[in-house]
C-alpha cells in the first residue's frame, strides 16, 4: 500500500520545499501556483483516478462470469495513466488490478511478461495484452455485452 503512495507524497513534498521557498522570498502568489501543479501531480499519480483495485483471483473470477476484461496496473505507469484518462467513464466498468496491491496480481504479469511487471497488462477472455489501444479496450467492452 505504502509503495503506490510514495510517488505522490515525493510530489507534495517537492511542492511544499518550492512554494515555501517562493513564499519566504515575497512571492506568496508564485508559491501558490507551484504548490497547486505539485498537488495535481501528487494526484494525477496517485491511486485515487483509478476505479477501486481488486485481487486478481476475484477480477479474474468476475470476468468469467460478467466477460468485462482485467487491467493489471500499477500507479505512477504513465501507460496506465494514459489508457485510464482515454477510456474515461468506461473504465468504471472494467475489473481493475493494482500490482503493488496485490502480489497475485504480479505474479500474473510476471508470468505473461517474460518475468517483467510491465503494465497495463489487458486480459481479454483469458489471452493477455501489453499495453493495448484504449479503443481496442473499449471496442472489447462493448462486445462483452456490458
Amino acid at each position: 500500500m505504502m509503495r503506490a503512495w510514495m510517488l505522490p507524497m515525493v510530489f507534495l513534498l517537492c511542492g511544499s520545499v518550492v512554494a515555501t521557498a517562493f513564499f519566504f522570498q515575497g512571492s506568496p502568489d508564485e508559491a501558490a501556483v507551484f504548490l497547486l501543479g505539485f498537488v495535481l501531480l501528487a494526484g494525477v499519480n496517485s491511486p485515487l483516478i483509478f476505479p477501486r483495485s481488486i485481487g486478481a483471483v476475484e477480477a479474474q473470477r468476475r470476468s468469467a462470469v460478467d466477460g468485462r476484461p482485467v487491467i493489471f496496473w500499477r500507479p505512477g505507469c504513465k501507460y496506465c495513466m494514459r489508457l485510464r484518462i482515454r477510456l474515461g467513464r468506461s473504465a468504471a466498468r472494467l475489473h481493475w488490478v493494482d500490482i503493488w496491491r496485490d502480489p497475485a496480481g504480479a505474479a500474473v504479469v510476471r508470468e505473461v511478461n517474460n518475468g517483467n511487471e510491465t503494465v497495463p497488462t489487458v486480459f481479454v477472455a483469458g489471452r493477455p495484452h501489453v499495453n493495448p489501444d484504449h479503443a481496442w479496450v473499449r471496442e472489447q467492452l462493448s462486445s462483452s455485452g456490458s
